[in-house]
Order: structure tokens, then C-alpha cells, then sequence
């Protein structure tokens, strides 16, 4: 058999734990390497409304896995139709082969989509067949398995009433059932069960680090990647499901009071009907952005059993690479405050004001004050509208990605046995042709380039970015492999020390990384601002603040137009970018995602609408 497989070095039917599964082979160049590629293996049985999931039955005879299927139901751009499907708990995996023999023992990368946990997909916004997580580049690159999966977003994720009625959390279920498929079946793809990492932007960040943290992954995992998004962020954890959950109650016409009754009759409503009962403001909100978001993980006492700054002692034996982009903020800042993107636009110091005192509810008049103070020191020397424009991006990057992506590094480190801990900056500037000169790495822009966009798509992108491209793939898969970016398949273009509280290494990557690309000490001030100096302000009634988002836009009031047909592609907020789900995915004001992101006008089937890799799949 070996002659065979030396001629052939390519999987043929592979048997799992459901039966036996057919992918596609595709060769590449004229070496003899190809990559075996299998699209839609269900993981788990096709869900029920509102319940965890449960084991597949498995199947006879040989499944083709040769199409990515469906995504989970999730509401359109514009916010009035669904697309996906109930059933869509499959995944996809593309393994490298060489010409000699088949792979064995290969470390495994799984990667968690963002999209604010309101929308997304494993297989990522799609152009011209091109899909934005593509795992090939990745795979035949760093030679590792890549395995990319579907999970419920938006209420059927994430609806709770807050106790057992209706627990929640079925998004997070479904993540922890592909991973525990993966470490069961991996072997027989050629991947190592003991060798698996999982990486994920945004929402997919925070899942990442929430599936580190939770007891019921306990042996599964032995690495993570969270980019910009961590289970500390504000937007990561609902405080107030119940609040939620009556507002859904009363659109689709459940009973309010009983939260048995209530859960009942969302398990038998349409989930259609549920899914589109919840509309993010996409215009003329009365708070910034974040406060909308509002079907997202929530502490069960299950699945996640506590606040999980209280649970890293569960990722004590993980290692761990947290990192953020320098203007993560900066498409959230932009939704806040349009002007940020309009050279011929001012912001006023009372907008700004505003926008800080919307963010610091929870510490009333003082902490708005002190905030404000604190980010508009500098504005007396230097009152420029870049600076100002600067500072409203920087203070939501603070808040809704670095600051807890510090804390996040702390009680990793402080946690950690065996895991290593290592932090990245990432800030190869934004390639939105309409954003000012200014602007660094927005939100998801990072993920192309994970990905290998500039690779397999070389037009849209210059050297440079190949560089940024081959740098980032290199120390992710050689972290993947060894624990260390720095060992492994792939040359690096310097060494990338780990991080410790005393020296906050972090390495910045951009198109020219060298020794001089390791950092210490990120806006350690702004860190110690938020940390102590506003954390010891006293709390204002914590009751009154959960109401905040009794949002005053009336139903549909985004007025027509104003987010132009086509202008947001897929994702562009890139799907990972808002905290997934925390910019709607329709919820981008005109302009403010410069039509430019997307190359071409939808289709109308929105699973092929998307543009190329700038893609907003990000949040």
C-alpha cells in the first residue's frame, strides 16, 4: 500500500465517527503538492430551536464533502430578511499533502468567526468563489490543518432569560461540539488530537479566549489566538439577558411574565420571526454602539460558571497569544461619530463628551469627567482635528479591545503553569481608499492577511502587504506547532519574546518587522488610568443602567438610503469586527464604510456578495 500512496499522496474516503466522508483534492503547481479539502461535515446533530447541541447519528454509505454548507440563520445586511439555515452545524478542513506520503500528526488550527455573534459564517464573505476563510494559504504555508466551522448567532445563539428556563450560550455549546469533534476525528484527516489551537478576530477572539476558560474544554485545547476581542471586553458578556429577552417576547407575541412559558414559546415560534424580532439601530442612536449589542454570551453557571476574569486558572496550561490592532476602535468611533472620516468635518468637544459619558455609565458624572480630562490633555498644545479625530479612536480601542486585552495577559501570566503568553500589535495601515491618511489598522484588517489574501488574490494587493501576509502566517503556524511563533516550519523576521507583566513585550507587525518591532509598555498610562484611577471612582446605581438601550429609533427608522445598497460588504464591518454583532450587520451609516470596500454590487443572494479580503467578515 505504500507504493500506492506514494503515487497518490492524497486522502481518499476518510472514515470518521459518523461514516465514512469524501473531500476534493486539489494540486498545486507542478511539484506534486496538493491540498485535500472537505466542505460540510456535520459535527453535530442538526440543532434544535434554542437547545444545546447534541451528537450526530452518523450515516451510511460515503458523505461528499465537497460544498461549504449553508450558514446559520442570521438576518441580512439591511436587517429585513433572513438567510442561512436551522441546519448548519458543519464544518470544513483543508489538510497540506507533500508527494511522498500521506500527513500524519499535522497541529490543527480551527478557526472562530466575529461578526459581533449576530452574523457570519466558517467559510467567510465570498468573491467571485474567493472566501475570505479560505484555509489553504494557511494549511500549505505553515503546513498545518486548518478547520473552519459554523455556529448559531444572533437570538438563536444567544437568547436567555437569564436562568435554567432558557439558558443561553447555544453558540458557544456548538464551538465547544467542533472542537470536540476535531480532537475526536483529527488523527484520521492526519491532524495531531494533541496539538490543537484554536484562533479567532472579534467575536471569534472572544470565543476563543471564553472557550479557554470554560471547564467543559478541559484537555482539548493546547494553544489560542485571540485578535482584537477577548472574553474581558465590555461587549462580550450580557448582563441583562432577561431585559433582552422580554423585548424578542413582546415582538413575536410570548408572555412576559413567566420566564418557563416565555422560553416555551420561543422554542415553537418561527425562528425566522425570532431572528428578525431584534433590529440594531442603525442610525440616531442614543448611545454609542456597544450598548446595542445585545445577544452575546452570558455567565450560565454552565458554560461559563462565573465572570471569567475569575476563570483563568482553566487556561493555566495553554498557550496564548493576545493581541489588538492600533485602531481597533476606529469603525465604531466612526459609526459614533461620523465626522472622524470627513476631513471637511469638525468634532466638537461636546461630542466627544458625550460619546465618554455614554461609556462610562456606570461611574455617573465623575467618570465621564475624569475620562474626558484624561483622553483631552494633550488637545490644549495640540487642538488639530487629526489629534482630536485620533483621540475619539483611541479612546474606543482602549475601552472595547486594548485595555482588556491587558487585563486578559495578566491573569493569563498569572495563571499560567505551562502556557506560554506572547502579545501582538498589529498596525499595517487600512487600505480603505477613503479613510484619512491617518488611519491605522481598523478592525478586521488583519484578517486578509492572516488568511493569505494577498497570496491568493495578488492583485488587489502590493508587496508589502505579502510581506505583512507571509510574517503573520509564519509565527502563527510555527505558535501552532511548537507553542513558540518563533520555531517551527517558517523563518521569522525577528524574534518575538514572550510577555510578562514586568516587561509588556509586545511585538508590533507591519510591513517592516525587525528588532526594533519588539515594544514594552503599551499606553500604560491610559492602562493604569482605566485600571485604577477610574476603577476606584464609586459605582452609580447599577439598576437604572441596564435599561440603557431602550433605543429611541423607532422600528425601521433608518432612513431610506442611507446605507446605500451593497455598501457594507459581508462583513465589513469586517464580520469579526464589531464585536461580532456590535455593528449590525446593517448598521453602518452612509459613508461611513466608504462604498470602496466593496469592489462589486451584491448579487442578491448575499452568501455571494461580499468583496474581496478588506472585507468587513471581521468583527
Amino acid at each position: 500500500s505504500n507504493l500506492f500512496l506514494s503515487i497518490l499522496s492524497q486522502l481518499g474516503a476518510v472514515y470518521t465517527e459518523g461514516g465514512f466522508v469524501e473531500g476534493v483534492n486539489k494540486k498545486l503547481g507542478l511539484l506534486g503538492d496538493s491540498v485535500d479539502i472537505f466542505r460540510g461535515i456535520p459535527f453535530a446533530a442538526p440543532p434544535k430551536a434554542l437547545e444545546i447541541p447534541k451528537r450526530h447519528p452518523g450515516w451510511q454509505g460515503t458523505l461528499k464533502a465537497k460544498e461549504f454548507k449553508k450558514r446559520c440563520l442570521q438576518a441580512t445586511i439591511t436587517q429585513d430578511d433572513t438567510y442561512g439555515s436551522e441546519d448548519c452545524l458543519y464544518l470544513n478542513i483543508w489538510i497540506p499533502q507533500g508527494r511522498k506520503q500521506v500527513s500524519r500528526d499535522l497541529p490543527v488550527m480551527i478557526w472562530i468567526y466575529g461578526g459581533a455573534f449576530l452574523m457570519g459564517a466558517g467559510h467567510g464573505a465570498n468573491f467571485l468563489k474567493n472566501y475570505l476563510y479560505d484555509g489553504e494559504e494557511i494549511a500549505t504555508r505553515g503546513n498545518v490543518i486548518v478547520v473552519t466551522f459554523n455556529y448559531r448567532v444572533g437570538p438563536l445563539g444567544f437568547l436567555s432569560t437569564g436562568d435554567s428556563n432558557l439558558p443561553g450560550n447555544f453558540g458557544l455549546w456548538d464551538q465547544h461540539m467542533a472542537i470536540a469533534w476535531v480532537k475526536r476525528n483529527i488523527a484520521a484527516f492526519g491532524g495531531d488530537p494533541n496539538n490543537i489551537t484554536i484562533f479567532g478576530e472579534s467575536a471569534g477572539g472572544a470565543s476563543v479566549s471564553i472557550q479557554t476558560l470554560t471547564p467543559h474544554n478541559k484537555g482539548l485545547i493546547k494553544r489560542a489566538i485571540s485578535q482584537s476581542g477577548v472574553a474581558l471586553s465590555p461587549w462580550v458578556i450580557q448582563k441583562n439577558p432577561l431585559f433582552w429577552a422580554k423585548r424578542i417576547a413582546s415582538k413575536v407575541g410570548c408572555p412576559l411574565d413567566d420566564t418557563a412559558k416565555m422560553a416555551k414559546c420561543f422554542k415553537i415560534t418561527d425562528p425566522r420571526a425570532l431572528t428578525l424580532a431584534y433590529k440594531m439601530p442603525l442610525a440616531g442612536m442614543e448611545y454609542p454602539m456597544l450598548h446595542y449589542l445585545s445577544f452575546v454570551p452570558v455567565i450560565d453557571g454552565d458554560f461559563i460558571p462565573d465572570d471569567p476574569v475569575n476563570l483563568f486558572a482553566n487556561a493555566a496550561d495553554i498557550d496564548y497569544i493576545i493581541g489588538t490592532n492600533n485602531m481597533d476602535g476606529h469603525i465604531f468611533a466612526s459609526i459614533d461619530m461620523p465626522a472622524i472620516n470627513k476631513a471637511s468635518q469638525s468634532i466638537k468637544e461636546e461630542d466627544f463628551y458625550k460619546l465618554v459619558s455614554g461609556l462610562t455609565i456606570t461611574k455617573g458624572l465623575p467618570g465621564a469627567k475624569a475620562t474626558f480630562d484624561f483622553y483631552t490633555q494633550l488637545w490644549s498644545q495640540d487642538s488639530s482635528q487629526e489629534t482630536k479625530k485620533k483621540t475619539v479612536v483611541d479612546f474606543e480601542t482602549d475601552i472595547l479591545f486594548l485595555v482588556p486585552t491587558k487585563i486578559a495577559l495578566a491573569q493569563h501570566i498569572a495563571n499560567a503553569k505551562s502556557g506560554r503568553t506572547y502579545s501582538y500589535l498589529f498596525s499595517h495601515p487600512s487600505r480603505m481608499p477613503v479613510y484619512p491618511d491617518w488611519v491605522g489598522a481598523d478592525h478586521a484588517d488583519d484578517i486578509q492577511y492572516v488568511f493569505g489574501k494577498p497570496f491568493a488574490t495578488p492583485l488587489g494587493y502590493r508587496a508589502q502587504d505579502r510581506t505583512v501576509s507571509k510574517t503573520l502566517i509564519a509565527y502563527w503556524t510555527n505558535f501552532a506547532k511548537t507553542g513558540d511563533p518563533n520555531m517551527g516550519n517558517s523563518a521569522v523576521p525577528t524574534h518575538w519574546s514572550p510577555y510578562t507583566v514586568e516587561n509588556g513585550n509586545y511585538l508590533e507587525i507591519n510591513k517592516k518587522v525587525t528588532a526594533n518591532s519588539m515594544k514594552q509598555h503599551l499606553r500604560t498610562d491610559y492602562l493604569r488610568f482605566w485600571t485604577l484611577t477610574y476603577q476606584a471612582l464609586p459605582t452609580v446605581n447599577q439598576e437604572d443602567k441596564d435599561d440603557v438601550p431602550e433605543n429611541n429609533v423607532p422600528e425601521g427608522s433608518v432612513p431610506e438610503g442611507s446605507v446605500p445598497e451593497g455598501s457594507v460588504p459581508e462583513g465589513s464591518v469586517p464580520e469579526g469586527s464589531v464585536p461580532e454583532g456590535s455593528v449590525p450587520e446593517g448598521s453602518v451609516p452612509e459613508g461611513s464604510v466608504p462604498e470602496d470596500k466593496v469592489p462589486v454590487p451584491p448579487a442578491a443572494d448575499p452568501e455571494v456578495s461580499a468583496p474581496i479580503a478588506p472585507v468587513a467578515d471581521s468583527i
